[in-house]
């Protein structure tokens, strides 16, 4: 990315201070054994996330979201690039302590309520064995006051009463509270929310968003991964597309909404039933899957493109500055070069 679009996709709501920053993150997977091919999850990614600020990490599934959410909490290593919490260098970090120090900044809320927990221990155990990893400080008391404390603040309530519960008391919406309780009595920076109401009925959803903006009230910065950019829109300062490995726009909320400028943006918004996510283009999903095995040079979306150009199977596009002043990586519609009117039309959109 330019330094251009690097400085008009950051730091969207406000000037915030950066808290988090990647660079070049990128994690590829070997497949099919010794003789295998590389499956390319992540690449080149460059991302910042402020103090105090929501980012929503969208894309279908396969785009790679949940890939980037693990490399940021150390649950994957890198295959290259850099990650800074604070100011400090954490891709590099070797002993247990420091991982359970910064893992306890930069925690990470599950897409499953059922499975994260395990049935077999209580609400109370599982607040404590948090505790005693990430605040080992904390006498026994305070642990138990830190976790009452927690769950009341999710809005479970009695806190005390929770901690006896086994998971299987619980509804779905209230274990996907625990999960944020869990991460907020380790006194967290920045929550990693992957897909965190895609599991909950409807009429819980809400709250468990209405929850992610009170956090964020609180000073609590997320990255809220989600396919559905109708929830990513009413919690998310910033809105990051991703399809098949690759940030493809980047751009505060409301003006990627707007005046979305990729085309797969285009095709997420056409599936939104909202009047005020209107687009130009009535682009259809069609096409093949995104081919992100061995996937070489080229736009990954070019299968599924209504403008595909001959352009778009030779060269990868890069994140660029738009007309609207956020960034998008399209060879057609952010006018980057090569300009539309100096490239033939494509013959055939599935060029190897």
């Amino acid at each position: 990315m330019s330094d251009d679009a690097h400085s008009s996709s950051q730091g969207g709501d406000g000037g915030k201070e950066t808290l988090l920053r990647v660079a070049g993150l990128t994690r590829h997977f070997r497949v099919g054994g010794v003789f295998g091919k590389t499956l390319h999850a992540v690449d080149d990614v460059d991302l910042d996330i402020g103090e105090a600020e929501i980012v929503a990490l969208v894309g279908e599934s396969g785009s790679g979201k949940s890939t980037v959410a693990r490399l940021l909490a150390r649950m994957y290593r890198p295959t290259k690039g850099a990650i800074w919490f604070a100011g400090r260098d954490i891709s590099r970090i070797s002993s247990r302590k420091d991982l359970l120090a910064y893992r306890g900044h930069v925690p990470m809320v599950f897409q499953d309520p059922f499975s994260s927990l395990n049935p077999v221990h209580t609400i109370g155990y599982v607040m404590r064995r948090g505790l005693r990893l990430h605040r080992p400080e904390l006498s026994r008391s305070a642990q138990e006051a830190a976790a009452v404390e927690a769950l009341e603040s999710v809005g479970l309530v009695p806190g005390g009463a929770s901690m006896s519960k086994f998971p299987h008391e619980l509804s779905g919406g209230q274990r996907q509270r625990v999960g944020f309780a869990q991460a907020i009595s380790w006194r967290p920076r920045l929550i990693l929310a992957d897909e965190p109401v895609s599991m909950l009925d409807v009429s819980l959803r809400i709250g468990v968003l209405n929850l992610m903006l009170g956090l964020r009230e609180k000073g609590i910065s997320l990255l809220y991964i989600t396919h559905d950019i109708a929830s990513a829109r009413y919690v998310a300062d910033r809105i990051v597309v991703m399809y098949a490995g690759h940030l493809v726009e980047i751009g505060p909320t409301e003006e990627v909404l707007h005046e979305p400028v990729h085309p797969y943006t285009r095709v997420l918004l056409s599936a939104v039933p909202d009047p005020r996510a209107t687009t130009e283009i009535a682009a259809a999903d069609i096409g093949e899957p995104p081919r992100v095995v061995e996937p070489g040079e080229g736009c990954r979306f070019r299968w599924r493109c209504p403008l595909v150009v001959d352009v778009c199977s030779k060269i990868t596009p890069r994140l660029a500055v738009t007309s609207s002043g956020h960034v998008a990586a399209c060879h057609v519609t952010t006018g980057a070069e090569p300009a539309i009117a100096d490239v033939a039309p494509a013959d055939d959109g599935h060029d190897t």
